[in-house]
């Protein structure tokens, strides 16, 4: 069985997306605002595109934004130094 792209017809370059999370920073943003589950858990996307690797995913200071956390104590500093130190690490860097 052909997966639905491609019964569709339509191509995507290789892509993968991973998913991950801790609740112990989760759950105090989701507390601050409902609205934030709409973005986590987290999500980084690996994709091949003009024979390079793009690795991307959403800062928790975007999240932050997006979802008025400001007014909340949370560790967005932290969260953002592992997340940008596992892009690193995937890049050979």
């Amino acid at each position: 069985m052909l997966p639905m792209r491609e019964s569709a017809g339509l191509e995507l370059p290789p892509t993968r997306t991973f998913i991950f999370g801790n609740p112990e920073v989760g759950t105090p943003m989701m507390q601050c605002q409902g609205s934030v589950a709409l973005d986590l858990p987290q999500k980084m996307v690996l994709q091949e595109r003009n024979g390079a690797t793009q690795l991307e995913w959403n800062s928790p200071h975007y999240l932050a934004r997006r979802h008025g956390l400001e007014d909340c104590e949370l560790p967005l500093d932290n969260v953002a130094n592992v997340l940008e130190s596992l892009a690193k690490e995937v890049a050979g860097e």
